[in-house]
């Protein structure tokens, strides 16, 4: 027997080496490097002007706004986007398909032709604007509703399977200790939602930070008032001011990051913490 021979260890999945860097090299081409250019387009124009763009009044009114509206949407989204995953995975009724259907709309749907749509039916002669005393099209409260249309499938998408793997005798026996259908849904349901609805909630906060083609028709895109952040750097492109765009993109890209990172965390926080009760 040879003592110099060491055993080697069998991974149990094969090509792990080459697989990693195929991802590695194709995550550089696609997101890393791009995003990199972005801060590197932003460092020719000198820190000075780069401070300048990035305060500028009308950029930082675009910035609250863009991030409130966002903000909003993801909210309402995560609490509707619950009701609309309770009823497709609780429930049957006639339709039921068509309605599961339709919440990928959205995702098929040209943004564009969205933006369109929303502001003719809410504008003030539109067919529910017409309702309302108040504005809805080009106000925040269209970019808000023009951002929950967007957002609302990713909540419902990845809170729908963790709802059809609670198994209903989890349920059944809850009720059955004497727990009311709040304390069930607080105690036993609410708790393994949780990390995908955090999930949920970053995506569409995301998509909706980056959202342009949607909202550019129903915001007005009135400077200080309705203007959104893509619409700034837009408008900076058109006019061929390239370092200003990118300035800006990298404060966008610096906050959503810094956003996302805190949501992660607080995702992993809450799974250990059900985990451990």
């Amino acid at each position: 027997m040879n003592v110099g021979l060491k055993n080697k260890k069998t991974s149990v999945f094969p090509g792990f080496g080459i697989t990693l860097g195929f991802t590695l090299l194709y995550l550089a081409i696609i997101v890393l490097i791009p995003l990199s250019m972005i801060f590197w387009k932003s460092m020719s124009m000198g820190f000075e002007d780069f401070w300048k763009t990035i305060i500028d009044p009308r950029v930082i009114a675009s910035y609250r706004l863009s991030f409130v509206t966002a903000f909003t949407a993801a909210i309402i989204n995560g609490v509707f986007g619950v009701l609309i995953a309770w009823v497709l995975t609780r429930y049957h009724f006639p339709g039921k398909r068509l309605m599961d259907g339709l919440v990928d709309l959205p995702f098929a749907l040209p943004t564009a032709v969205a933006g369109i749509t929303l502001t003719t039916l809410y504008a003030s002669n539109g067919w529910i604007g017409q309702l309302f005393s108040f504005r809805i099209a080009f106000s925040s409260l269209g970019i808000t509703i023009a951002l929950i249309f967007i957002g609302l499938p990713f909540v419902v998408r990845m809170v729908q399977p963790v709802l059809e793997n609670i198994e209903k005798e989890v349920e059944e026996a809850s009720a059955s200790l004497g727990a009311n259908r709040l304390q069930t849904f607080r105690k036993i349901i609410l708790p393994e939602l949780v990390p995908a609805l955090l999930t949920g909630f970053a995506l569409s906060f995301a998509r909706a930070l980056g959202e342009y083609g949607s909202v550019v028709f129903i915001a007005g895109n009135m400077p200080f008032k309705t203007e959104i952040t893509p619409l700034i750097i837009m408008t900076k492109l058109e006019q061929y001011d390239y370092a200003g765009a990118t300035a800006v993109a990298a404060v966008m890209l610096i906050i959503t990051f810094l956003i996302l990172f805190l949501i992660n965390i607080l995702q992993w926080w809450s799974s250990r913490k059900f985990i451990r009760e």
